[in-house]
């Protein structure tokens, strides 16, 4: 067993902010949780915050790798070292609509790279093909296509870690969407037009998520709520949201939360290759993305991603939006461990669950990240 003490901190458990505490880990995983700090060595967080390990289910790139360029264990294991440095413990390598060809891959290699271990790795997004035109932001409509059997065959293979699948349901039959749910892949609408009706009924089918709420989607009118009236109207989905200042007015976000439970609201970072990059300005499909202030932008000023790191969309999360760094942490982390259905596994600091965490300092920036009790170099 592994004892690790903290004190003159916040360590956020589940409904209880502790001032002090040690953490028995044993094989990975926690053991045990005491208010006291009682190793001579305990760690001074200096004000600051120790969360649970942040889950981004939305990573395209980082380090200056993007996950369409390199579909490889080693492109995985790049795109986490990446993101670990900011708190992120666990990730899903996001795919960009490509080719079929390129989904087997991407979708192989995410086994590969789970069978092998690679830190915080916990299955795949595969956002788009499938996808509507006029919704369709920087994706290359050129690859877009329909919901087909192959398609279908290839999305429902059995896969060692969770697949994720933002697709528009104007474009998918409702009984593939129930189809897809009923084979255990986690189904989100996004880059849709789709009117209010449908996005209802694709909730009712078995999609659970929506991918970048706000972005890419019909938006709320007052006679044609669109796919974000869908979203807020409902209290069962899961709700993604990019908190950097360009994705969405920070009114936007906070009338969101207030209209549905905050625990269905998870942080995403949509990060591209910038992220843990010295180099920022990276090529999409053959499409130049320049990167300045944090904003990712095509040549015609289409948003192309971002440069968002997970610690800094909980800043951001607390700075725009008026939540509690507890609250923030837990959009970072519980709720989209329960949307890929890993609460038992992930998501809180408490006895039974994987000892990942972060500490960061008073100022919510990350200063080190634990996967599995342990500490990464």
């Amino acid at each position: 067993m592994t004892r690790h003490s903290f004190r003159n901190g916040h360590i956020a458990t589940p409904g209880r902010v502790l001032h002090q505490a040690s953490i028995d880990v044993v094989d990975g995983r926690i053991v045990a949780i005491d208010d006291t700090a009682d190793q001579p060595d305990a760690v001074d967080l200096h004000g600051g915050w120790l969360m649970p390990g942040f889950i981004d289910t939305q990573v395209n790139g980082g380090g200056g790798v993007l996950f369409n360029d390199h579909p490889t264990v080693e492109g995985i294991a790049a795109i986490g070292a990446a993101h670990h440095q900011y708190g992120t413990t666990a990730f899903l390598p996001t795919l960009i609509s490509d080719t079929p060809d390129m989904i087997a891959r991407a979708l192989d290699v995410t086994d590969a790279a789970i069978a092998a271990g690679v830190p915080g790795v916990v299955g795949a997004h595969i956002e788009g093909p499938v996808l509507s035109v006029a919704r369709k932001g920087i994706h290359d409509a050129t690859r877009f296509r329909t919901l087909d059997d192959e398609m279908m065959a290839l999305l429902t293979r059995p896969r060692r870690g969770r697949v994720m699948v933002t697709l528009a349901p104007e474009m998918v039959p409702l009984d593939r969407i129930a189809a897809l749910h009923a084979a255990g892949v986690i189904v989100s609408l996004g880059h849709t037009d789709a009117d209010q009706p449908t996005a209802t009924a694709a909730f009712a089918a078995g999609a659970t998520g929506v991918t970048h709420l706000y972005n890419a989607m019909s938006s709320l009118g007052h006679r044609a709520p669109g796919v974000v009236g869908a979203a807020l109207d409902d209290q069962r989905v899961w709700c993604g949201v990019i908190v950097d200042g360009f994705h969405v007015s920070d009114v936007a976000l906070r009338i969101a939360m207030r209209a549905r439970p905050l625990d269905r609201f998870m942080l995403v970072t949509d990060a591209m290759p910038c992220v843990g990059a010295a180099h920022k300005d990276f090529v999409l499909h053959g499409v130049p993305i320049h990167v300045e202030g944090g904003r990712c932008v095509g040549p015609d000023g289409t948003l192309a991603g971002s440069d968002l790191d997970m610690a800094g969309a909980v800043r951001q999360s607390v700075a725009r939006l008026g939540l509690s760094p507890a609250q923030a942490g837990a959009m970072a982390a519980t709720s989209p461990a329960a949307f890929l259905g890993l609460s038992g596994e992930r998501g809180t600091l408490s006895v039974g669950r994987r000892a990942d965490w972060v500490r960061l300092d008073a100022t919510l920036h990350a200063v080190a990240t634990t996967i599995g009790g342990e500490a990464l170099a």
